[in-house]
């Protein structure tokens, strides 16, 4: 069967760069050829429908954090760790993903995430303690790290000359289910009756529905990226393969920590910092929600612009300067500008899905996106913990946002010098 570890990225190089070689020729047992076109579609429709559940978890129990506490006796301290730990879960449990796609293919894996998240979501409601919130909340979390890291990878065998475009797909169907739990969850909550359980289990209906697409995945058995399969020389070159020594490699996980980081910060601060500036809650809360919806159209579009360029600097720029601006609003005048601020910061937060994107066009091989996505979405999810908390300890200790915001603006600038480097037209295989 034809190993997809000698195809190189088309969208990045040019129809002159395309080979003969297709890893959609790779098919499941018991068909002969290329996919069907129902089964491309399907694989499309399982890519959405696994972004849309990629945070949910999150921002649904940001929404009815303060009705959580409340009903579980959690006190401030473990909240506040609570909103620390889908970073560092990020983190621990992507670093599995290679090896689990290596053992079980990366669809069975992410169909595994999904069944995951369902359960974590549906158990956690009721489950009636905090540790007991906390393992189910980790269940969940673990489903989705997985999944995380695989995306990049399903679209690089599934879609090799659309990379822009499906990336693009699932960059905005990700931002949509953001957004969607932030802004719906306590609307929801009211009208199933108040309680604030089954606001948060509802969305398990959702992760269970995106369970179905990936079951047909299961039975693929053909060798995933990285798995030894007949082409030898190939499959020796898998494990020689040395992350840590490529530049680039390090240049993606400072950029997607960093941007990861910015992201956070906003989700978590970004109401506050309107609140104490004059500006009611309610419109505080809709200010994120504009900021968390600019990701929606824009995740599509950059991903299919960055795809086309050579080098991805310039939209790294764009986009730094966009936070740069962003946050010179919020220090000077956070009222009087603050939807154009929140507008900005959207812009500026866009710089996920373009990482992601960097991630399939900056490895030629299958091998190699699912090693790069595994290490720069894990080294740049630890590198994003502290920044919140940071920002947290500084307004506490200086009374005042100035300092918080100088953080954030000052993060900026090494933000677009790391995604400068990972920009650059190489790939992890020329350095490594």
């Amino acid at each position: 069967m034809p190993d997809d570890e000698t195809q190189t990225p088309t969208l990045d190089r040019g129809p002159a760069a395309r080979t003969s070689h297709d890893p959609r020729a790779e098919r499941l047992p018991g068909t002969d050829g290329a996919p069907a076109p129902w089964l491309l579609r399907l694989i499309a429709v399982g890519l959405v429908l696994a972004a849309l559940n990629l945070r949910p978890a999150i921002t649904s129990l940001g929404a009815l954090l303060e009705e959580v506490r409340e009903g579980l006796h959690m006190s401030g301290s473990v909240a506040g760790v609570l909103t620390s730990v889908p970073p560092l879960c990020f983190a621990v449990f992507g670093v599995m993903a290679p090896r689990l796609a290596r053992r079980f293919g990366a669809g069975t894996v992410v169909c595994a995430g999904m069944a995951a998240i369902a359960a974590g979501l549906i158990i956690r409601p009721y489950i009636g303690s905090t540790a007991g919130f906390l393992a189910a909340s980790a269940l969940a979390l673990m489903g989705i790290a997985v999944s995380n890291i695989l995306m990049p990878v399903i679209v690089k065998r599934w879609f090799p000359d659309r990379v822009g475009t499906m990336t693009g797909l699932y960059s905005m169907a990700l931002a949509l289910g953001t957004a969607l739990a932030a802004a719906v969850t306590v609307p929801l909550t009211g009208a199933l009756g108040g309680s604030w359980q089954t606001g948060l289990a509802l969305w398990a209906v959702l992760a269970a529905v995106a369970v179905l697409p990936w079951i047909v995945l299961v039975r693929d058995r053909t060798p995933a990226p990285g798995q030894p399969g007949p082409a030898v020389a190939n499959a020796a070159e898998a494990p020689a393969l040395k992350i840590t020594r490529s530049r680039t490699a390090w240049g993606l996980a400072c950029f997607f920590g960093l941007q990861a980081t910015a992201a956070y910060i906003t989700m978590g601060w970004m109401p506050q910092i309107f609140r104490d500036a004059g500006v009611s809650a309610g419109t505080a809360g809709v200010l994120l929600a504009v900021t968390i919806a600019m990701g929606v159209p824009l995740a599509f579009v950059i991903p299919r612009v960055a795809s086309r360029l050579k080098q991805q600097g310039p939209i790294v720029v764009v986009l730094g300067l966009c936070g740069l601006i962003g946050y010179g609003g919020l220090y000077l005048a956070p009222a009087a500008g603050a939807w154009a601020w929140a507008v900005l910061l959207g812009v500026a937060n866009c710089a996920f899905p373009l990482a992601l994107t960097m991630i399939g066009m900056r490895a030629r091989s299958g091998a190699g996106v699912v090693r790069l996505s595994a290490f720069a979405q894990s080294t740049g999810y630890l590198l994003s913990i502290p920044g919140p908390l940071l920002v947290g300890v500084l307004y506490q200790h200086s009374g005042g946002w100035g300092l918080p915001i100088a953080l954030m603006a000052g993060l900026m600038i090494p933000q677009m010098v790391a995604g400068i480097l990972a920009g650059r037209d190489r790939t992890i295989e020329d350095e490594c």
